[in-house]
């Protein structure tokens, strides 16, 4: 029956996710838009941020600390963009920049020289000692390091008078440099560079009395320009600084074996 003017009329409302007009459409996406435009935004800022802060090759420099807002980041000098040396003698690189980057470079590569098991033997450490002394210090250099490597210290590590290992065992003496700085403030003339390094030394094999072990510890070299090169004139050596040592099986002596004939050194380590 028609309902007249004066009876109450009744009005159904759908729910609101039935209901559906191009005004409430126009609403809703209103919000999407506005969302997508905040991350495109965030998005854009987060790139922007990233490409400010990249580190572009030859900054850094070489100063061996870092500079003051990369203090103890971790991070060591960044490299300089320098060819690191052009020849090789003896197997070891020669012909380093005449920079204090270049420096720092033949002071960790002549490290590795001064660490290495061809130490041990008397016509291989005089061919080192010979490429990487400056000419007027060869002679001292020389007489050290024959007594540091020859005689009673070859025979501590069981190696013969010619710094051969005893048959069947491998004689392992590697120095792997960690980080280098300059000190003492530099001169083209002469500098001093200081290369903290951990070591490995023994008697790789079943038999051995002298297991590999690691060592650490910093090395000092003085370096002097002869006209064409970096050569080293003089060098200390302290222990340390050794980190705590890490809750680590030790390998076996097959293992140590394989990996030492296996993993070949560095030549050139910065």
């Amino acid at each position: 029956m028609p309902l007249s003017d004066d009876q109450p009329r009744t009005r159904t409302r759908l729910p609101v996710g039935e209901q559906s007009s191009p005004q409430q459409n126009h609403r809703q996406s209103r919000p999407l838009r506005g969302l997508l435009a905040v991350l495109v935004v965030v998005t854009l800022l987060v790139v922007a941020i990233a490409i400010a802060n990249r580190v572009t090759p030859g900054t850094g420099g070489g100063d061996g600390g870092g500079s003051a807002d990369r203090a103890g980041s971790g991070a060591g000098p960044a490299p300089s963009g320098d060819q690191p040396a052009g020849t090789t003698v003896n197997g070891i690189l020669t012909g380093y920049p005449h920079t204090e980057p270049g420096a720092q470079s033949a002071a960790t590569n002549y490290a590795v020289a001064i660490g290495s098991a061809d130490m041990f033997r008397t016509d291989s450490r005089h061919a080192i000692v010979a490429t990487i002394a400056d000419p007027g210090a060869l002679a001292g250099l020389q007489s050290r390091l024959d007594q540091g490597f020859g005689g009673d210290t070859a025979t501590r590590y069981g190696l013969d008078a010619q710094g051969h290992a005893p048959k069947g065992l491998t004689f392992v003496s590697r120095t792997v440099p960690v980080g280098a700085k300059s000190t003492g403030g530099y001169s083209d003339d002469d500098t001093k560079v200081e290369v903290w390094c951990t070591g490995l030394t023994g008697l790789a094999g079943e038999r051995s009395v002298q297991p590999v072990t690691t060592n650490w510890f910093t090395l000092t070299l003085s370096l002097h320009w002869t006209g064409s090169d970096w050569k080293l004139s003089d060098y200390t050596s302290r222990q340390g600084p050794a980190p705590v040592p890490a809750d680590q099986q030790a390998a076996t002596a097959d293992e140590i074996t394989g990996a030492v004939q296996q993993f070949g050194g560095f030549r050139f380590a910065r």
